[in-house]
């Protein structure tokens, strides 16, 4: 009998097991909290303004930044095609004096003197305005040829300077801001000695 009592203790334990299944369990699982979940929602969205704001205005400073330094190239090329129209009237006042012998430069007095000086003064105040809009004259005479700013028309024998040497210059070239307006037409020496390496490009 004593067999018989445990055998009907443990039924009664399995039943009470079997009705209460989740009693076993209890604390194994926390429970979500609202309120930390909502925190974590409210932090992801603030993070996803902030960087969207940091964005926008990583932008508008860009935009800024690309709108002045275009109004500035704006500002120091816009009379570009008017200066290059204006550069044929400074070639044919250059031309002018050219014309004129220099004995009879030298020589000249009263009303061709008077033409001579006013033809010079007129070349040096276009100059000046050209200058003070930013285009200046570029005379390479005795520089080392640079194919961005000199257009070589000739080479010329001529072993007293290093090769590549601008020994002449057929027309003035011009600059306006850091562009190149026209560039230079030049002869440029032959068969002289290598010019010396400039220790910057070395560098």
């Amino acid at each position: 009998m004593p067999q018989d009592d445990q055998r009907q203790t443990t039924v009664e334990a399995g039943a009470g097991a079997a009705q209460n299944p989740g009693s076993a369990g209890v604390g194994a699982e926390a429970s979500v909290d609202p309120i930390a979940e909502t925190l974590a929602l409210l932090t992801a969205e603030r993070d996803e303004l902030k960087d969207r704001t940091l964005r926008t205005l990583a932008e508008m400073e860009n935009l800024r930044r690309r709108t002045e330094r275009e109004v500035a190239d704006a500002r120091a090329y816009a009379v570009t095609n008017f200066a290059r129209d204006v550069l044929n009237v400074a070639d044919n006042i250059r031309r002018a004096l050219e014309s004129v012998p220099a004995d009879a430069k030298a020589s000249a007095d009263g009303a061709l003197k008077g033409l001579i000086d006013g033809i010079e003064l007129t070349e040096r105040d276009l100059a000046k305005t050209l200058e003070r809009h930013g285009v200046k004259v570029v005379e390479p005479q005795g520089q080392k040829f640079d194919p961005n700013r000199h257009q070589a028309m000739f080479e010329v024998p001529n072993p007293e300077v290093p090769a590549g040497t601008v020994v002449q210059v057929v027309q003035s070239g011009y600059v306006i801001g850091d562009r190149v307006l026209r560039p230079a037409l030049v002869g440029v020496a032959k068969g002289g000695p290598k010019a010396a390496a400039n220790p910057a490009d070395a560098a």
